[in-house]
Formats: structure tokens, C-alpha cells, sequence
């Protein structure tokens, strides 16, 4: 019976353990921060490669290569040199004249391998000897101002054109004052 007894015993222990783990309830833990969503991205294709750097530009030519490619027609066509203008059966320089003439030195003074011919002309008027004589006294006074200016006459040759070309060909009195003139051709660059 002692045995019965320690097995009852025995028994209702375990019956007792067994009910009170039965009516513990199970407390399930904390919940924690939730988990990182976890991106789903599609694939992407990488980027096109950056555009290839443009060819370097050719530098612009200098004001010496521009004027050593230009030949002497065209730089005649550009005219860089301004006509003087004389009145009436005169050859003194008026002070437009002059300032032009200045300004025609300091082109000068820039391109200093520059040769020029210095064209007298008159108008129609008077016989063809006076105005040849006339155009000769006007491209010496255009040379000789020139001069004074320190242009080395070794870079100037004169010619008189008298009334033989003329700029403008009607019998005006503004027609004339055109064609009396000193004018200027570029010869050696």
C-alpha cells in the first residue's frame, strides 16, 4: 500500500503540474520594430555614356594670317585706304583731307610691308595737259603730307591719271568733285 500510496501521490502531482500548465497561457513576445521593406526593383539598364567631348575648334586666324592670305585684288576691294578730295583747280589738302590721310597712316604704320601708288586725278574740265599736270601736283601733295607724317617714300610711287579715269562719268558739279581726287592702289603687301 505504500507503494499505492507514493504512485497516488505520484499521480496527482503530475495531474496537478499538468493542470496548471494547462491553464498558463502562453504570452507570445513583444512584436519589434517590423522588419525593412525590402525593395523590389526592376532592372534597370545602365545610363548611355556621356556624349564625347566636341573636337576641339580650329582657333581663328589672326589679323596677320587674314592679311597674308588676302591677295592684292581683294584687298584693293576692301579699300582700306580713303581717296583724298580737292576742290576746284586746287591741290592744298583740306582738313577732311588730312584727317583722312592720318587715318590712311595708321593702316599704313600697321601693315609696314605695305607699297602703295598714289593715282592723281581731275575732273573734265580744262585741257588734257593742265589736268594731267593738276593730277600730278595733288598726288605730290597727298605723297609730300605723307612724308611729313614719317611714311618713308620708298614705300610710295605717284602717277597722274589727269581726267583719263574717271570715277563718275556725268557733267555735274558733284560728279566732278569725285574725280578730283588722290587715290590709292595697294602694289606689295
Amino acid at each position: 500500500m505504500k507503494r499505492f500510496a507514493s504512485c497516488a501521490a505520484l499521480m496527482l502531482l503530475v495531474s496537478l503540474t499538468a493542470g496548471a500548465c494547462a491553464n498558463k497561457k502562453v504570452v507570445p513576445p513583444a512584436p519589434g520594430p517590423p522588419p525593412p521593406p525590402v525593395e523590389t526593383t526592376k532592372p534597370t539598364t545602365p545610363p548611355p555614356p556621356p556624349p564625347a567631348p566636341p573636337a576641339p575648334q580650329p582657333s581663328a586666324p589672326t589679323e596677320d594670317e587674314v592679311f597674308a592670305k588676302t591677295t592684292l585684288e581683294e584687298l584693293n576691294a576692301q579699300k582700306p585706304l580713303a581717296d583724298v578730295y580737292f576742290g576746284y583747280d586746287a591741290v592744298d589738302l583740306s582738313e577732311e583731307g588730312r584727317a583722312g590721310l592720318q587715318k590712311n597712316l595708321q593702316w599704313l604704320k600697321r601693315w609696314t610691308s605695305t607699297k602703295i601708288m598714289i593715282e592723281g586725278h581731275a575732273d573734265s574740265r580744262g585741257t588734257n595737259e593742265y589736268n594731267l599736270a593738276l593730277a600730278e601736283r595733288r598726288a605730290d601733295a597727298v605723297r609730300d603730307y605723307l612724308v611729313s607724317l614719317g611714311l618713308g617714300t620708298d614705300r610710295m610711287t605717284i602717277v597722274s591719271k589727269g581726267e583719263e579715269q574717271p570715277f563718275c562719268s556725268e557733267e555735274t558739279d558733284g560728279c566732278w568733285q569725285q574725280n578730283r581726287r588722290g587715290h590709292f592702289i595697294i602694289t606689295a603687301k
